[in-house]
């Protein structure tokens, strides 16, 4: 089967808006959260965000919305976007010129697009209370497509002339980690040569504060330590938004072209928890056998994995769970290694998180260094077995596996190797 190479990424995130900035802030381990205006109310328990800079995006009409110097997007484009679907169209642009990708590369029928997001509660809650109050004449013939499961792939799909295959994917926090191993299939089987691969969420008052009811978002009022996954004291994950894309290539395509590579996509796994509809299994079932999955789908030991971004978003259950899990895959002698969660310093982008992630891991083994677990006082005794950085580490990991877990246990684990 033809390899998969990571050529291209784009980054619109809470630590910042182009690789270089995301790069240095991983590096230093500079968190992007702040007190959220918002949330800043008796009755809302939960303070800090991760917000996205240089975007103003609260107008229910995308005609009020701003964005930085240097994209230029038509307005009859915007009119049919989401929030996150403004994030993710300047993060496209970035990963094209990033992967030096020609008009031609774009749009042709071996070029697909898979996408994943949650919608727009904010526009969903607006198109449909505007329907029910001034009845469906008055409604935006847009609105639908603005809103829905889907508005992020429709709008990309139409916007950059798409012709290959796209799809949507709903598996909650799992979703772009199922869109990234759902295209490494699609190149590795030689269907299509190229798949850009898309994660966006809104990460305003509406796509956060229902999590609050599920009692997962932290009630810190200091941004500083609202975050730490694996300490002792997390008491739940910060939310975030905003829109990330990495671009996949056939072995063949890269050739080609010429063009270097971040490192290359060898493999994964996934398995389900068939536990709970919210919470990961306690033993942390279902990612150990993602991972064990994808270690036996790629030949690959686990003594050979030196680095791994854990999906952990900072609750008390989630944290141990995947810690467990990792203990129970990584056993051998020499099997230890380094561990940290990267949501210590961006918050938890939900549907985003796991292409996000990936293109950190990617900064990683580009610039040569390992990200630490940031904001960690007092670990978990848990998590004291597993080798988790405290602090960043030099040197650029060679095998990285990715872990990503979604509602219901959905468990997707990815492999990649520096090329």
């Amino acid at each position: 089967m033809p390899k998969v190479y990571i050529t291209g990424l784009g980054f619109i995130t809470s630590i910042g808006n182009d690789s270089a900035a995301v790069a240095a802030n991983l590096r230093a381990l500079r968190h992007g959260f702040e007190l959220f205006a918002p949330f800043q109310k008796p009755d809302i328990a939960c303070k800090v965000t991760g917000p996205i800079r240089g975007f103003h995006t609260d107008s229910t009409d995308p005609e009020d919305w701003t964005w930085p110097e240097g994209y230029s997007i038509k307005r009859e484009t915007i009119r049919s976007m989401a929030p996150h679907g403004l994030y993710a169209h300047c993060a496209f642009m970035q990963a094209v010129r990033d992967a030096r990708l020609a008009d031609a590369d774009i749009s042709n029928r071996e070029t697909g697009l898979f996408a994943a997001s949650g919608g727009s509660p904010m526009l969903t809650y607006f198109h449909h209370e505007r329907m029910l109050r001034l009845g469906p004449a008055r409604c935006s013939p847009l609105g639908i497509v603005a809103s829905i499961v889907g508005t992020l792939n429709f709008n990309l799909v139409a916007a950059f002339r798409i012709q290959g295959a796209s799809c949507g994917f709903s598996s909650a926090c799992a979703s772009s980690a199922h869109a990234l191993a759902y295209a490494f299939e699609e190149i590795s089987v030689g269907r299509q040569k190229r798949m850009f691969v898309v994660g966006g969420e809104d990460g305003n008052r509406d796509a956060i504060l229902p999590f609050a009811g599920m009692r997962t978002l932290s009630l810190q009022t200091d941004p500083d330590i609202a975050s730490r996954p694996f300490d002792l004291g997390r008491d739940g994950f910060v939310g975030t938004g905003g829109g990330v894309v990495a671009v996949l290539e056939s072995e063949a395509e890269v050739e080609r072209r010429g063009v270097p590579a971040y490192c290359e996509l060898v493999g994964w796994g996934q398995a389900s928890d068939g536990y709970n509809v919210a919470i990961s299994h306690p033993d942390g079932t279902g990612s150990r056998m993602a991972m064990e999955n994808a270690l036996a789908a790629t030949g690959i030991a686990p003594g050979e994995v030196d680095y791994v971004n854990a999906h952990a978003t900072s609750t008390v259950i989630g944290d141990v769970s995947e810690a467990r899990a990792l203990r129970s895959v990584f056993t051998d002698k020499g099997a230890r290694p380094a561990v940290s969660s990267t949501k210590a310093l961006t918050g938890h982008g939900l549907s985003l998180a796991g292409v996000m992630e990936v293109g950190f891991c990617c900064l990683m083994m580009r610039d040569g260094f390992v990200a630490g677990s940031a904001h960690i006082s007092r670990l978990d005794p848990a998590c004291e077995s597993l080798n988790i950085l405290r602090a960043t580490r030099a040197g650029a990991p060679k095998v990285v596996l990715k872990n990503s877990s979604g509602f219901g246990g959905a468990n997707v684990a990815i492999l990649l190797r520096r090329s």
